[in-house]
């Protein structure tokens, strides 16, 4: 069912879909709901501008849809979204608080707009610029660093060289084109399976 926009605009609250953070709250006219049907990210009515607003044009800090649900009355939306970067304008992920983004969606974004920089004094960009075969290389260095750092038992050495292990995992994840928001969906999806972390195999699809 539709939204009735016969008194102007709605009130719209974003929500994680995943931990169910409320986020933001904007407001919708019919043109920016029929442009978040079709586009399947998130716009709105500017009240300040006067016009329409995709969320993260400037930023890049988009909000994809999975899903929108009408409340009782039809005239507001919930709308279910799967963040990419921090929602609030002001760095934080929600704009109801001050708890600061992920550091590992921070860390997806910051890889993505090293690339959309095209700054070639970037490690980044020169990695994706290398390519699939030299990004694999060096996260499989890397891993083979935390597992040395591990075995000697070298506290402050683990942490960086995990760090760097995850910096190489999001450039990996990002020239496949996978976000971090699909790989913590299959982690939630096995996490609320039954029988969890039960008998003596514990595989990859039964934890």
């Amino acid at each position: 069912m539709k939204p009735d926009f016969s008194k102007g605009l709605i009130p719209a609250v974003l929500q994680h879909w995943t931990d169910h953070t409320v986020l933001m709250l904007g407001y919708m006219n019919e043109e920016a709901y029929e442009k978040t049907l079709e586009d399947g990210v998130v716009w709105f009515y500017s009240r300040s501008k006067e016009r329409l607003w995709k969320k993260g044009e400037s930023s890049g800090h988009i909000q994809r849809v999975k899903s929108m649900t009408l409340d009782c009355d039809d005239d507001t939306l919930l709308i279910q979204v799967e963040p990419v970067g921090p929602t609030c304008h002001t760095g934080t992920k929600s704009c109801f608080g001050e708890e600061p983004a992920s550091p590992l969606l921070s860390l997806e974004a910051m890889i993505r707009d090293r690339q959309a920089d095209a700054d070639e004094g970037s490690y980044t960009n020169y990695l994706l610029g290398k390519g699939l075969d030299k990004i694999a290389k060096k996260f499989g260095e890397e891993s083979f660093e935390v597992v040395i750092a591990a075995m000697k038992r070298d506290r402050e050495e683990l942490k960086n060289e995990t760090a760097d292990l995850l910096y190489h995992l999001f450039v990996l994840l990002h020239e496949q084109g996978v976000s971090i928001n699909e790989v913590e969906q299959v982690l939630h999806e096995r996490h609320s399976k039954k029988n969890n972390f039960k008998g003596e195999r514990q595989d990859v699809e039964n934890w």
